[in-house]
């Protein structure tokens, strides 16, 4: 963290009122600069702090979808199906949100949006049937969909596009530490009562809504180098309207960023249950259920540590970009492709260690620890996933600084939440195609082959996403060529007085 707030530090930033500016048809005036540095590091803080938690709720449910089922008196398939479907919903509402923070003042939407998943979070703690479950999983969903969209429309606006890369993957990784963080608490807290972790976030949450009241607002474009003297006097007025929709859809990078997502998320979605295939794997030498989610859950979080790579993603990403601006597209597409075998490899390789069944949470977590050490089968298993996610974890950072550098600061909100709904949809469908195919191949294979050949066949989906972020590279120059003209011929408007302002 301590590498990320000079960055964010030197964009060139000037705090004013967001909420006078974001007015429709207003006129923006200038405030007093909000807080010193102390302020934009508090700030900062939250900020991670509540994309992580967003991301905590995610990663609750796949290590206990076992007891949930028994609990519930229903099928594990089940759960899955409410697993799909809350990510469907959360996508789906993320552009309804994104639309509305490209008009508006974004920070009351992301703290109604924390509210809600917390609501959300807190009444699937009492769920007594699975119509409540899911009920309540689906409120979670909708807050969840503010933070997303949003979040990441004002991310962008904390970011010079030179460094735009390696900050962005600080973003995806707070996201996804909170994704490994709520498998660890949902295995290790809910192992004997799963209702537990729910309760605890839920906490959390409400805490971390409260500190965000005393951050201060972003100006938007105050990214961008164009647009430096229009954001100083408080005058970029652009706002997203309908009329807009069919312009983003016709730029070509973003239909390729767009629809590469869906075959992606088929195969992140089919990952949410590799705690599952970890569970399996120990009930096969003889554990019991409950130890046996904690090992699963243990190993499907220290197996995703690479995920932290990402930084060196987005690094290389910044780097081949001032090359080329072909650059953060061809480090997507060969990251994708080059981690497929080592994932098939993981899935494969049996597991390995020495604790005792019914053993303390601190035991399990001192075993798993120790069997990446002492058992070799264990360090390959180690090994493959840390370069699985590594390579994968390039593709986060540079999509999200393409998505930034291709349209313009009032449009990226709705771009980012148009691919978010194309990520729900092939997340959810992974999740639920994955359950199925786990039943299916059931029939021949005894668990836990047949998890892990279902997430082996998944990973073919990377394949077409690969192609098309070869195929975005194409079209991104021209596409960023154009937004930096765009920004610039704004510019020149608001400082020629013969030119009126546009709102």
């Amino acid at each position: 963290m301590c590498g990320w707030v000079p960055v964010w530090w030197g964009a060139g930033m000037t705090v004013a009122d967001e909420s006078r500016a974001d007015r429709p048809g207003g006129h923006p005036t200038r405030a007093a600069v909000s807080g010193g540095g102390a302020h934009r590091l508090y700030t900062v803080v939250v900020f991670i702090v509540l994309a992580a938690l967003d991301n905590v709720a995610i990663g609750l449910v796949p290590p206990l979808i076992s007891p949930i089922s028994e609990t519930l008196d229903v099928a594990e398939g089940s759960i899955n199906l409410a697993l799909g479907i809350t990510y469907l919903v959360s996508a789906i509402a993320s552009v309804g949100w994104a639309y509305v923070g490209d008009r508006a003042n974004r920070k009351p939407l992301l703290m109604i949006g924390t509210l809600i998943w917390a609501a959300g979070t807190l009444s699937t703690a009492f769920a007594d049937s699975y119509a409540g479950f899911l009920a309540a999983q689906i409120l979670a969903a909708i807050g969840l969909g503010a933070v997303a969209s949003v979040g990441f429309s004002v991310v962008t606006d904390l970011i010079a596009p030179r460094r735009r890369g390696l900050v962005m993957s600080f973003w995806g990784l707070s996201q996804g530490v909170g994704t490994l963080a709520g498998v660890l608490i949902g295995g290790l807290l809910g192992a004997s009562d799963w209702r537990r972790p729910f309760y605890v976030l839920t906490g959390v949450g409400l805490a971390a809504t409260v500190a965000y009241l005393f951050t201060y607002n972003i100006r938007r474009g105050a990214s961008e180098p164009q647009l430096a003297a229009v954001v100083a006097a408080g005058e970029y007025e652009h706002r997203i309207t309908r009329g807009d929709l069919p312009d983003i859809l016709r730029r070509r990078t973003n239909l390729w960023l767009i629809l590469q997502g869906f075959t992606a998320q088929l195969v992140f979605g089919s990952l949410v249950l590799l705690p599952r295939l970890f569970q399996a794997k120990a009930e096969d030498i003889g554990y019991s259920q409950s130890t046996a989610i904690e090992i699963g859950s243990m190993y499907a979080t220290l197996f995703q540590l690479g995920g932290v790579m990402s930084i060196i993603g987005g690094l290389v990403g910044d780097r081949l970009q001032r090359r080329t601006p072909r650059g953060r597209a061809l480090v997507a597409a060969v990251g994708i492709l080059a981690a497929i075998p080592f994932y098939i490899i993981l899935f494969f390789v049996p597991i390995s260690l020495d604790v005792a069944d019914g053993a303390g949470t601190g035991s399990v977590v001192t075993g798993v620890l120790a069997s990446v050490v002492t058992e070799p089968v264990m360090f390959v298993s180690f090994v493959a996933a840390l370069l699985a996610l590594a390579l994968t974890s390039a593709n986060s950072p540079n999509w999200f600084a393409l998505i930034a550098e291709v349209n313009p600061p009032e449009h990226r909100g709705t771009v980012f939440s148009l691919g978010n709904l194309v990520n729900g949809v092939g997340r959810g469908a992974g999740t639920l195609l994955i359950g199925r195919a786990f039943s299916s191949l059931e029939r021949s294979l005894q668990p836990p082959l047949n998890y892990a050949v279902g997430l082996a066949v998944f990973q073919l989906f990377f394949i077409p996403t690969g192609i098309m972020y070869w195929l975005a590279s194409r079209t991104a120059p021209r596409d960023i060529a154009t937004v930096q003209t765009m920004l610039a011929e704004r510019a020149a408007e608001v400082s020629t007085p013969a030119h009126p302002r546009q709102s």
